[in-house]
């Protein structure tokens, strides 16, 4: 019976290994992934700024969403992340950031922090990140990982994004990251002059609209670019 137990021990520790080594939560499992995420999901669909494919290359997005899914993290889908929230398709991300052509030093506001992947990116760009989560549990796991990541140059605030942030307004661009029906008033007069603002408008029941919006002599002007799916953004 004793050579039983031992057996069925060294056996269970075997398992275990096995799993450990082949585990796609090791790093550099989930540093190839991140690079065929790139590679197959994003340049080949025309995502060209080498800055924004070298920091999707680089934020392990696999630590903005629950444990249990990080082995979807890297899959060209979103994903759950609690409260009925969901992390963006990475491809939308990229896109998204492509958009707003981002570079050192903006002053970028978001709207729907979500797990913080979208910051984080941002930031790994060098830019400056404020950004609003209504809910408030969602708020506090994203500023822990951010911080943990070492992304000092974003603050998070748990907040209604309808209101923007206008204590550190104005700002050189704007990324929503759930829709609303219209866009807020406030958001565009919080954007810079020459500013640009990205944002999902539409009803959450039908497909919605990606719209850029760029900001000049006060005038605004707006361009489709993809029809999308998002989470309401509310109040």
């Amino acid at each position: 019976m004793r050579f039983l137990k031992i057996y069925i021990g060294t056996i269970f520790f075997v398992f275990i290994l096995i799993l450990s080594v082949n585990s796609p939560l090791m790093a550099q499992n989930f540093e190839r992934l991140r690079n065929e995420m790139v590679d197959k999901q994003l340049k080949n669909r025309g995502i060209k700024s080498k800055a924004v494919l070298d920091a999707m290359r680089t934020v392990p997005r696999h630590l903005f969403v629950p444990r249990n899914m990080q082995g979807y993290a890297y899959q060209d889908s979103p994903l759950p992340i609690g409260l009925d929230q969901t992390i963006s398709q990475p491809y939308i991300v990229a896109f998204m950031t492509e958009q707003l052509n981002p570079v050192p030093g903006m002053k970028i506001l978001e709207i729907g922090t979500g797990s913080g992947y979208q910051a984080a990116i941002l930031a790994q760009l060098g830019c400056e990140v404020y950004t609003i989560e209504l809910l408030e549990e969602l708020a506090a796991g994203a500023a822990k990982v951010l911080a943990e990541l070492h992304f000092n140059n974003v603050k998070v605030q748990c907040g209604n994004g309808y209101a923007g942030w206008s204590d550190e307004a104005p700002f050189d661009a704007i990324i929503v990251t759930a829709a609303p029906d219209k866009i807020p008033q406030a958001l565009i007069e919080q954007l810079k002059e020459g500013g640009k603002m990205i944002i999902p408008v539409g009803p959450v029941q039908a497909v919605q609209s990606l719209k850029l919006i760029t900001k000049k002599d006060k005038q605004t002007t707006e361009e489709d670019l993809l029809l999308v799916r998002f989470v309401p953004m509310v109040e």
